[in-house]
């Protein structure tokens, strides 16, 4: 009965979901010769009616344990699920998101993102496409906005706590910039690449502001155990 109802609830959610997503995507697509603030309009309302439908739809609630100020800092999240991605316009006023390359080609969406300041990262792309990132990445903090990675480079099941990639090391010291780690445990109840979510409660952490310089090894150490904070103890002691 329990799977009957989360099945039945997941399927109104994506329904609603597709479909705002594809208006938010057209309307923000549509104003782009026109305003800049309206698209950003459009991912915000976009990524409040996401947070209304895990709410009332799945039953989902959302815990913020700490505070996560709207300044040009690099944000690191822990990566569980497609809901803390979609949440930063809910948590930041603009923020500039690292994203894979590829989703810059997802028709309509792709020149959506592009628009609103999302940062492509090209991982075989090389010097120049690490050079283009850093400078997409400074013009950014430039605006006042911050920078939100997801330094596992991909989603993980809740408990697992893969180490971070190489790339947060060259970026943690060529913008360098305080960090600020998130950990957030999405996967209890919206697991990835599982279309049927759960009713539950989601935490966002946040851990203590790693400053810039650092040596590399403490940096990635500070990170990585600020990101698992959710996680279970034992999950942290086998990744070790």
């Amino acid at each position: 009965m329990r799977y009957t109802i989360a099945l039945l609830r997941s399927i109104l959610f994506w329904l609603l979901f597709v479909i705002m997503s594809s208006i938010s995507s057209i309307g923000a697509v549509i104003s782009l010769p026109v305003s800049h603030h309206a698209t950003i309009w459009f991912v915000r309302i976009w990524a409040q009616f996401h947070r209304l439908i895990c709410r009332f739809v799945l039953g989902q609630r959302i815990v913020v344990e700490g505070d996560m100020p709207d300044i040009p800092v690099l944000y690191v999240f822990k990566h569980e699920g497609a809901f803390e991605t979609i949440e930063q316009p809910m948590l930041f006023r603009h923020p500039a998101v690292f994203a894979k390359e590829e989703l810059f080609s997802i028709p309509v969406w792709g020149q959506a993102a592009r628009f609103y300041g999302l940062i492509p990262v090209d991982r075989d792309g090389g010097g120049k496409a690490m050079r283009a990132m850093l400078n997409a990445a400074k013009a950014a903090l430039a605006k006042g906005r911050p920078l939100v990675l997801f330094a596992e480079g991909t989603r993980v099941p809740h408990g697992s706590a893969p180490p971070l990639r190489s790339g947060f090391a060259g970026v943690y010291r060529m913008l360098g910039v305080p960090v600020i780690p998130v950990a957030v445990n999405s996967g209890l109840v919206y697991p990835p690449r599982r279309w049927v979510k759960w009713p539950g409660t989601i935490t966002y952490r946040i851990g203590e502001t790693i400053p810039a310089g650092l040596p590399r090894e403490e940096a990635e150490e500070r990170v990585w155990r600020a990101i698992n904070a959710l996680n279970p103890p034992e999950a942290l002691l086998s990744a070790r």
